[in-house]
This record gives C-alpha cells, sequence and structure tokens, in this order.
C-alpha cells in the first residue's frame, strides 16, 4: 500500500519594495488629489461669480435678455411731415407701403440666399448689410427692402405662414411722394438711408442705422422738423418665433409739417421755361427775402432715391453732361456779364469817380494798358444813362478803369457777391469778386490794372450765382437793403438784413438806366410789360475765347437777365441764366417775363376775389354785364437795338 507523495509546505513571502518608491507613489496620489480639488474652488468660483453678475451686479439687462426671448418689438416707422407751398398746397407728400425686415434673433444662414432671391435682391449687396449689424445688439431688426411689390408681398405671406423663413416680418411704411418731372428737385432734395460714413460724423450722432433721413435740399436742411419719432409693437412670441398675443402698441408721432415761401404757380412757369435749356431761374421778394420760384434744369426725380437708388439710375445721373444734380441756382458760378454793369455804375457814382452827366466816347472799341478791347457796337458820346440802356462796353471799361478794383470790389461786396447769401439750403456756392487781396492771397500775385477792365463788364474772375444776382439787383432797388433768402414761410429765425448807406439820387439814376433797359429800346425790350414799369438788365459773359468755342460747342456765351417790378418799389426781383446758349441776354428776358406776368396776373386775380369777398353784389354785377370783348394778340417781340 502506497501513500501519496506529500510536497513539503513552502511559504508566499511579497516581493520586496524600496522604500524610495513607496514614497513616489504616494505623492502621485496626493498631487492628483490637490489638482482636483483647485479644480473644484476654481469651479465654485466661477459659478458664485457668474451668480453675482446675473442676480446681483447687473440682473436688469439678462432680465431683458430672457424677456426679449419671449417679447417681440417691431418698429412703427413715423411718416415725415408734408411740404407745402405759400398758399397752403401740397408739394410733397407720403404715400403708404410695406418693408420687410429680418429679425436676426431668428436668422439661419442657410435662409438667406433664398430669401435675396425671393425678393429680387442682390445676395451680396444683402450679406454686405447683414456684416455691417454684426456689431449692434440681435434684438435689432434689420429692413432689408422698402416699397414691396405685390410679388413681393405674396413671395413673404406664403412664406413666412408656413414657418419656413421666421426671420421675415412685415411693417407699415410712409414713403415720400415727390412732384413730376423734377419740378422743385433741387430745393426739395430727397431723402435716404443713413450711411456708414454719416454715422462716424458726429453730427449723425443721435440717428441709428437704418433711418431715413434728408439727405440734401430742404429735406435736409430741415430733417428735425420733418422726421418724426417712431413707434413700437411688441408681441408675445413663442420659440418658433410666431406670434401668439399682442402686449401693447406705441404710436409713431409724425413730424412737423412745413410751409414754404415757394409759389407753386410761378414755380412751374419757370420750370416751363427753362423745358430744354441747361440754366436756373430764381425769383425772390427783394422786400423781405422770400423765395417765390427756385427752378434748375436739367433737373432729376428724387422719387428715385425715395428708397434706394439703382446703381443704373444712379450712373445715368452722373454721366449725363448735363449735370442734373447741380443745383445751379445757388450752386452755378458764372461771371455776370452785363447784368453786373449797374453795380460799376453805382460804385463809381458813390465814389465820386464819375457823375450821370460824365460821357465818354464809343468808337465800337478802347485801348486800356496796351490791349484794344471791343465793343459790341459803335455809340458814340455816352453818359450813365445811355451806357446802361445800350449796354456800351466802352463807357463802362472807362468808368472801371476810373473807379478802381478796390472800390467796384467794395460795393459788390456790399451787394452780398462773393459771399454765401445765407438761404437755408445747403452746399451753397460763394461765387468770386476779385481784388488785389484776393489775388495775392490765392495766386501770390499782384493786380494789374488791365484786369480791372475785364472786371468793368462782368468779366474776368468775377463768378455769381443766379440767388446771388437776384439778391443784388434786387436789395440796390430798394435803396441798399439786402435780405437773407429764405424758404420757410413762418418759425424761421429772422436775420437783420445788410444794409449801406446808399445815396438815394444815385440809386434813382442806376434805376432810371434800368428802366430805359425795358421802356426806351434798349437791350431789354423783350420784357416789356404793358402796365407796369419793369426794370432790367441783359447780359451775355464768355466761359471761352471765341476761338476756342468754335471748337467747342459747349462752352458758348452764357446768357443772363435780371428784372425787377415795379421799378420804384419792386415786389419781385427776377434772375435769369442760360447756360451755353450762345446767344445774347435779350433771349433771357422772355424767360424772366414769363415769371413776372404769372406774378402780377395772379396778383390781379386776388385782390379781384377779394374784392367780391368782401362785396357780393359786385359779382352780381359782373355776371350780369355782357361779355368783353376777345383781348387783342400779344404783341411780337421787338428785336432790340443791342445784342448785349
Amino acid at each position: 500500500m502506497r501513500f501519496p507523495t506529500v510536497e513539503p509546505h513552502t511559504e508566499q513571502r511579497a516581493p520586496t519594495v524600496h522604500p524610495l518608491e513607496q514614497r513616489d507613489d504616494t505623492s502621485s496620489a496626493s498631487a492628483k488629489l490637490a489638482v482636483f480639488q483647485y479644480a473644484a474652488v476654481a469651479i465654485f468660483l466661477f459659478l458664485v461669480s457668474g451668480f453675482w453678475e446675473l442676480q446681483i451686479k447687473s440682473p436688469e439687462i439678462y432680465n431683458e435678455r430672457a424677456e426679449r426671448n419671449r417679447i417681440k418689438s417691431l418698429p412703427i416707422v413715423a411718416p415725415r411731415g408734408k411740404i407745402l407751398d405759400r398758399d397752403g398746397r401740397v408739394i410733397v407728400d407720403n404715400h403708404s407701403t410695406w418693408s420687410l425686415i429680418l429679425s436676426r434673433e431668428n436668422l439661419k444662414p442657410e435662409h438667406i440666399r433664398e430669401i435675396a432671391d425671393g425678393l429680387h435682391l442682390d445676395y451680396d449687396d444683402l450679406t454686405s448689410k447683414l456684416n455691417h449689424y454684426k456689431g449692434r445688439p440681435k434684438y435689432e431688426p434689420i429692413i432689408i427692402k422698402e416699397e414691396l411689390t405685390p410679388a413681393d408681398l405674396a413671395f413673404v405671406e406664403s412664406h413666412r405662414d408656413s414657418e419656413t423663413f421666421p426671420e421675415m416680418e412685415l411693417i407699415e411704411s410712409q414713403r415720400r411722394l415727390y412732384p413730376d418731372n423734377g419740378i422743385l428737385a433741387h430745393v426739395i432734395g430727397y431723402t435716404g438711408e443713413i450711411s456708414e460714413s454719416e454715422l462716424d460724423n458726429p453730427d449723425y450722432a443721435k440717428y441709428n442705422q437704418g433711418q431715413i433721413i434728408g439727405k440734401t435740399g430742404i429735406e435736409k436742411e430741415y430733417n428735425d422738423i420733418l422726421m418724426g419719432v417712431d413707434g413700437e409693437r411688441q408681441s408675445v412670441v413663442d420659440n418658433l418665433g410666431k406670434e401668439r398675443e399682442v402686449l401693447g402698441i406705441k404710436p409713431a408721432v409724425p413730424g412737423k409739417n412745413l410751409q414754404l415761401t415757394i409759389d407753386l404757380d410761378l414755380q412751374v412757369v419757370a420750370e416751363l421755361a427753362l423745358q430744354g435749356k441747361r440754366g436756373s431761374v430764381v425769383a425772390l421778394n427783394p422786400k423781405n427775402g422770400e423765395v417765390l420760384a427756385m427752378a434748375s434744369r436739367p433737373s432729376f426725380d428724387p422719387n428715385k432715391f425715395a428708397v434706394r437708388i439703382k446703381s443704373s439710375d444712379w450712373k445715368e445721373l452722373t454721366d449725363d453732361p448735363g449735370n442734373p444734380l447741380l443745383a445751379r441756382a445757388i450752386q452755378a458760378q458764372f461771371a455776370p456779364g452785363s447784368t453786373f454793369k449797374p453795380i460799376v455804375g453805382l460804385a463809381g457814382l458813390e465814389t465820386g469817380s464819375i457823375t450821370e452827366d460824365t460821357e465818354f466816347h464809343c468808337p465800337g472799341g478802347a485801348t486800356f494798358y496796351g490791349h484794344y478791347y471791343k465793343c459790341w457796337g459803335v455809340h458814340g458820346a455816352v453818359s450813365l444813362h445811355r451806357g446802361i440802356v445800350q449796354s456800351c462796353d466802352v463807357y463802362f471799361y472807362n468808368v472801371g478803369n476810373k473807379t478802381g478794383i478796390e472800390n467796384i470790389a467794395f460795393y459788390a461786396h456790399q451787394a452780398g457777391l462773393g459771399a454765401k447769401t445765407g438761404i437755408d439750403l445747403p452746399n451753397e456756392a460763394s461765387g468770386t469778386v476779385p481784388s488785389e487781396e484776393w489775388k495775392l492771397r490765392n495766386f501770390r500775385q499782384k493786380w494789374f490794372a488791365g484786369e480791372t477792365i475785364s472786371v468793368s463788364i462782368g468779366q474776368g474772375a468775377l463768378t455769381v450765382t443766379p440767388l446771388q444776382l437776384a439778391r443784388a439787383i434786387g436789395g440796390l432797388a430798394v435803396g441798399g437793403v439786402w435780405h437773407t433768402p429764405h424758404l420757410l414761410l413762418s418759425g424761421t429765425k429772422t436775420e437783420k438784413p445788410h444794409e449801406w448807406a446808399l445815396n438815394p439820387d444815385n440809386v434813382k439814376r442806376i434805376v432810371s438806366g434800368m428802366y430805359g433797359v425795358v421802356n426806351e429800346g434798349g437791350t431789354g425790350v423783350r420784357a416789356k410789360l404793358p402796365g407796369i414799369d419793369v426794370c432790367g438788365k441783359t447780359g451775355s459773359a464768355q466761359v471761352a475765347s471765341y476761338k476756342y468755342e468754335a471748337a467747342h460747342k459747349d462752352l458758348k456765351d452764357n446768357t443772363w437777365f435780371v428784372e425787377y417790378a415795379p421799378c420804384y418799389d419792386p415786389e419781385i426781383v427776377i434772375a435769369v441764366l442760360w447756360e451755353n446758349s450762345g446767344l445774347h441776354g435779350q433771349f433771357a428776358a422772355p424767360i424772366a417775363r414769363d415769371v413776372m406776368v404769372a406774378y402780377f396776373d395772379k396778383k390781379k386775380r386776388l385782390a379781384e376775389e377779394a374784392l367780391q369777398k368782401q362785396n357780393p353784389a359786385n359779382s352780381l354785377a359782373a355776371a350780369m354785364m355782357p361779355p368783353a370783348a376777345p383781348a387783342p394778340p400779344p404783341m411780337p417781340r421787338q428785336e432790340p437795338t443791342s445784342p448785349r
């Protein structure tokens, strides 16, 4: 019998660990624990600081953001004030339309192209506009298209109802409605969305991106009056942006209406008289500075600017050689030609350089300082009255030479030339009155006596605007009182007129000469009106040498005419500029005459209506009278004896 073999028992021993290795393991565990503890403390502090910011430091900001997640605000655009003429007739009105805004809180980038295609917008322009708003709060909506067409409205309604594009919202707005055919376009101006450059200008700090403001003309000058205060519509929306409840509506405050000094009857006549021409007509009351008409042609359609002008339309305007954006009444600066002679004559009388009887001989030209200067005709012995009536250049060459450039410049400045008139329109030009000091300052050269000869007949470096010329001659006619022209009928700050103590006898001598221009066979007989004493002065001015002009038809002479009536108590003064007509001043006279006729015809009609209201019996008696004989045909326009 064998017994199982029993293996001897052996004891299992743990491996031996070096003391240094045991210490490293302990340190590693402690480090991990410390990192965890620090991280936990950091997270705790972060949460505490966030709680402090949210609940204690700025709770109103975050409450507002949270509230906006469920309350949607849409602007209610305030209509701009209407612009009226002096009789209360509407010149500029508003009309209701729809605009589309994008809510950036719900905007999805993948929708942008589809929205652009559906609304016929340029994709790049739309993305560029959205990029401009990146730095703005997301709750501010963006108007992406105005004046929506029926097709646009159908697209918006179909997609918005199906909640395909929850970022689209319709708002009702008021847009400008300007007169047709560019009437008063340069005076009224136009509106447009505020630009980036304007937002950077401190003068526009009170406006916000996307607002519609006045850009030019009256719209810009009186923007704060015309512009109202936008309202707001608040509603509760769900997480998809769909409206659930209207919380409240803050109505918009419309802008205030603006009444101008412009008389639409005169304005339309002036515009029609300039049709097909390049030039300007200005009519104002010399006794108070009220502008009755101000036309510039060619013109433009401000309705194209009322929303956002198309790039093609803008290019057409800027490429037009007629420069239709130029407000010629206040910006066209040209030599006034012979219309400046009354001021030269007045300077000669006031300084004692001449008397009304001083005579100069005109053989058809004269030599001064080695240069021969032509006259348009041969006039023989000429004194002041005949010199003005016949517009004799030789006579005024001599007057200017005796009077001197400094005296001429002094009285020209007194009449308001060489400086802005101060009319309530932006971007007015100042014109130029040359003098010794002017030439030294601008060209670092001395004045030559021969230069005075050209200035004496309204040429040389002398330039004026049509408005300046009307104001200058009007102020002279009323005895040396020059009012600041203005377009706002009431509520404007009344400025003290500029006055200079002119010798009344000298003024009468100049007025007498201008009466002869129209009524004594002078150069302005085409402006003559039966029963009304009209004074005037023709003018034509070179813009280039005759040799150069022959090769450049667009540089033909400019034609001027200025008139006022009645001569010794003027109520209206009219200045006409006809650019590059190549004609003489006589041909501008009928343009002014048409406006003058409209003024006095209206004055007569209003007087008759007032009389009938005072005594209705007059109306009955007039109705019972037999019809009057037909009016005689209009007088044929006489050919003047002088081309000047």
